[in-house]
């Protein structure tokens, strides 16, 4: 028999039992769309996890004060108070590759400006906070170095921050109060989003680090320093650098535990995109177990298939159809139930990720190199699990074919 003529049979049969064929496909559907919909999601969670570590800045290493037990309770990153001013100026002047540093010191507290009040958190930074952060002002200016010397009572605030105080009006000029410190909006924002953390990062003042030190929080010393190199290339040495010169100024001697904590954004992008894609390839795995049951699925009702054609294959083989013949009709069947069941599966997966992120406002990324995996797989599975019952059906006896009832 010729291909097309085999086709042409292997899709009449298909077309004879159009429920069973619809119901076959069924396990394949389920699974090709449920793989395509989960690999969207996961690494749309990834792409999201991604763009937030972007928002960081670029080459940036933080540096926070290391943790201190009190009482036996731990009080985590910076609770130790061990980093200091002199610190970020050595850093800045002994470790080659760092282009800028930005001291920073933390509050909190109730804002109050006219009628309207807020509580927020105030970040004490450097003059080169925004571009260690890459992050642009929508309005006015950042606070100058004349600023941060003379701890001027002077802010920026985040977007959040600037539409809560000041709701109908520009912020820029205008007074507020922190812990009855009078102060003067500088600059608003442009919005940055939600953090890798999960917390708005607009929702916050930004003042000079002496300002919050000295007027706000009473402290002598820094909660963290953020540093950024000069490269990507960079950034290991400007670590090992700023790790030894630490080391070396708060005296602590080799085998004992640093007092400071080093982070840098490419361990925090491989962390959360490894947590992500051991997510996405749990999720694919569960997934591709509807398609192993959408196979055996296919061998079963092409064996059924086979016992009850028994009699036209007989007659096929008699009238010259070869075994391979037979064996190739009915593995276009068993490929056709598959990569047709791939197709639908396919738009199943794509329009269920698009329901799925407008209905949660959760990113989804669809990928032309999974849909064409999937539809790959999917047509292997048919010819995986079709091969038996068709090489069956090629073994039969053209006799007891032909005597079959």
């Amino acid at each position: 028999m010729r291909l097309l003529a085999i086709i042409k049979v292997a899709f009449r049969a298909l077309r004879r039992n159009k429920m069973r064929t619809v119901l076959t496909m069924l396990g394949i559907i389920i699974g090709v769309g449920a793989v395509i919909a989960m690999v969207a999601l996961g690494r749309g969670a990834k792409a999201q996890v991604q763009a937030r570590i972007a928002a960081l800045g670029q080459n940036v290493i933080l540096i926070f004060s290391g943790s201190v037990n009190r009482g036996g309770v731990f009080t985590g990153f910076g609770g130790a108070g061990t980093l200091t001013v002199e610190d970020t100026q050595a850093i800045e002047q002994e470790v080659p590759g760092v282009s800028a540093v930005s001291p920073e010191a933390r509050s909190g507290g109730q804002i109050m400006a006219g009628n309207n009040n807020w509580s927020t958190e105030i970040k004490g930074e450097g003059v080169d906070y925004l571009t260690i952060r890459q992050w642009d002002l929508a309005q006015g200016a950042m606070f100058s170095e004349a600023d941060v010397r003379s701890a001027a009572k002077v802010c920026v605030l985040g977007k959040t921050t600037a539409d809560k105080l000041f709701p109908e009006e520009d912020a820029v000029g205008k007074n507020l109060r922190i812990r009855n410190v009078p102060m003067t909006v500088l600059g608003v924002l442009k919005p940055k989003g939600v953090s890798m953390m999960g917390s708005d990062q607009d929702d916050t003042v930004i003042a000079p680090y002496t300002t919050v030190m000295k007027r706000l929080a009473g402290v002598t010393t820094l909660r963290a320093i953020n540093v950024q190199a000069d490269s990507a290339d960079d950034i290991m040495s400007v670590q090992n650098g700023i790790a030894e010169l630490l080391r070396q100024r708060h005296r602590i001697l080799p085998g004992h535990d640093d007092d400071f904590i080093l982070r840098n954004q490419q361990e925090l992008a491989e962390t959360q995109s490894a947590a992500a894609e051991t997510m996405t390839a749990f999720l694919a795995g569960i997934a591709g177990v509807s398609m192993l049951v959408g196979g055996i699925g296919i061998m079963n009702i092409m064996l059924v298939s086979v016992t009850e054609r028994t009699r036209e294959i007989g007659i096929r083989m008699a009238v010259g159809a070869r075994g391979r013949d037979i064996l190739l009709q009915f593995l276009i069947e068993a490929v056709t139930l598959s990569s047709i069941g791939g197709l639908l599966g396919i738009a199943l997966g794509v329009g269920g990720g698009q329901l799925f992120t407008k209905l949660t406002n959760s990113a989804t990324l669809g990928s032309p190199d999974s849909i064409i995996l999937a539809l790959v797989v999917s047509a292997a599975v048919g010819i995986f699990f079709g091969f038996y019952p068709a090489r069956k059906a090629s073994q039969l006896d053209p006799i007891d074919a032909l005597r079959y009832e």
